[in-house]
């Protein structure tokens, strides 16, 4: 590999604000915040959403009905296509 050309790869904290969980990882990303995490300062980068509070992760997801969708789609389409004298 080339030398000098290659971004660094360090230590940073991912911060979901939607649970307040932290993920310790290496990344090229760059942040001009941090956190003391374990004694230890990282640079933090905030992200809105992750494993920890997305709906399909968590199982919290909405379950449609879609049942009731099927009808209400039928009852307002019922008289399309028939001819009207």
């Amino acid at each position: 590999m080339k030398t000098d050309i290659h971004p660094t790869y360090n230590a940073i904290v991912f911060r979901d604000l939607a649970s307040g969980a932290t993920f310790l990882t290496r990344s090229t990303a760059t942040s001009s915040k941090t956190i003391d995490l374990d004694g230890v300062t990282y640079p933090v980068i905030d992200v809105e959403i992750s494993s920890e509070s997305h709906p399909f992760y968590t199982g919290k997801q909405r379950i449609m009905d879609s049942a009731g969708r099927v009808e209400k789609f039928n009852s307002r389409y019922a008289g399309f296509g028939t001819k009207k004298d």
